[in-house]
């Protein structure tokens, strides 16, 4: 069918899964920008690219639902060509291209130059860390490192994106001044493991210089780190975090469970008592540091004993955040070798168990707020309210704050007084309007 008519030539980035597959898109579409293309991120466009998502089952079954909605359009002549790229055309690729053969092309994670061909456009090599972010003006993801060395073995990531490779202290720090220049406020620096930063270049862990050079960029007001390994944490990355104010006061380390065999089964290289030593570690050298971490339910082996020293743990441990994945069997993986033995229904119910004993703690700890002042980066418009966040939360992820005020301006950051809190959110008003109450 022919396709009906529309702007001629405008390619539409549909990206799936998380911040690491945003930044990609995000480079593409800077890419694509400098070849004097018309692009855009999840709008209309003859030209459809989809970023997709390998990780868990559910996130496939999202990408496949999206390719098979946009390859519908094009037989209904609603688009031109629809490209695939991302974790899952990795990992996929064979497979993808017998049972959707309507794809126009599938590209891998590492075929950027060949996707670009394939759109008309030259890579351009001088525009590295060059890119149009989608995020809101104030936040940017900065991916520092690609690729993960790490074993574990639940993990498919290393089979997608490849061994662990990091990016310059000073490209990073150029990016960093050219999103600062461009309004970014606050960057979340992502990898799939920021530990592992510069053992590849620097042949030491560098995470900690990083962070010294990145403070020093005009602009940037917010340094958050997400995703850092256990195993062989570099300490002195906390006396960065507590001495520099630029850097938020919040770690997202996945510990992903602490039962002794189900760490040794995931080899992930620690023990109950040294990931322990760790938290305490943290607590110690940064007080009121926000420590998000997820946990994976339902490994194969998992017993009724295991999820209840879960439980007690997540009980004493009191994270300020924390998120459940239930366990997701993944071809090729060290335990796709084992047999997936926790039935579905058990996985959910752990799963259920846990986050309900984190909602007694959030809501228990966000009590400890109410009548504090808070700095609040104001991200939205919501209803009635301004929402924003404070230093302890990351967007999408985390607590909010709902602020009851005439007019705030999106992208800046106010003094809020805390009023109230939920289980999940805070709610506040402005000083200055706290003052004339």
């Amino acid at each position: 069918m022919r396709t009906k008519s529309r702007r001629k030539n405008k390619i539409n980035i549909v990206t799936l899964g998380c911040s690491k597959n945003i930044y990609d898109s995000e480079v593409l579409m800077g890419q694509l920008k400098a070849n004097n293309k018309a692009v855009a991120h999840e709008e209309e466009g003859n030209i459809v690219v989809i970023n997709t998502c390998g990780f868990i089952d559910n996130a496939k079954e999202e990408s496949i639902n999206t390719i098979l909605e946009f390859v519908d359009k094009k037989e209904q002549g609603e688009v031109e060509k629809v490209f695939v790229t991302g974790c899952l055309s990795e990992r996929y690729k064979p497979q993808l291209e017998e049972e959707i053969p309507n794809v126009d092309q599938y590209f891998g994670t590492h075929n950027l130059p060949q996707l670009l061909k394939a759109l008309g456009a030259d890579y351009k090599k001088q525009l590295v860390g060059e890119r149009l972010t989608t995020t809101p003006q104030h936040f940017a993801y900065l991916k520092i490192s690609e690729g993960c060395d790490r074993p574990c073995s639940f993990c498919a990531i290393p089979l997608m994106r490849g061994g662990h490779r990091s990016t310059p202290i000073e490209d990073l720090v150029k990016e960093s001044e050219k999103l600062a220049a461009k309004g970014v406020k606050e960057l979340i620096l992502i990898a799939q493991d920021l530990t592992y930063y510069g053992l590849d270049i620097y042949k030491k862990r560098a995470l900690a210089d990083l962070l010294k050079a990145m403070v020093k960029v005009e602009g940037i007001e917010w340094i958050r780190l997400h995703y850092l390994f256990p195993t062989g944490f570099p300490e002195e990355v906390l006396d960065v975090i507590k001495a520099e104010p630029k850097i938020c006061n919040y770690i997202d380390i996945p510990l992903q469970h602490i039962a002794d065999p189900l760490l040794k089964a995931m080899r992930r290289g620690t023990t109950k008592a040294k990931t322990d030593k760790l938290l305490r570690l943290m607590r110690e050298k940064v007080p009121g540091m926000a420590i998000r971490t997820t946990l994976i339910i339902g490994y194969p082996g998992e017993t009724q004993d295991d999820h209840e020293v879960l439980k007690e743990w997540v009980r004493e441990m009191r994270f300020d955040r924390l998120g459940v994945f239930t366990y997701s069997h993944e071809e090729n993986t060290h335990a796709y070798n084992f047999e997936d033995d926790v039935p579905a229904a058990v996985k959910q119910a752990r799963a259920d168990e846990i986050m309900a004993i984190q909602q007694e703690i959030s809501a228990e700890m966000n009590q400890r707020f109410v009548g504090t002042r808070q700095k609040v980066l104001i991200d939205r418009v919501e209803g009635e309210f301004f929402v924003g966040r404070t230093e302890y939360d990351s967007p999408d992820v985390d607590n909010e704050v709902l602020i009851n005020a005439e007019y705030l301006r999106v992208g800046e950051f106010v003094e809020v007084e805390i009023t109230e809190a939920s289980d999940y959110d805070l709610f506040g008003v402005p000083v200055q309007e706290a003052v004339k109450v």
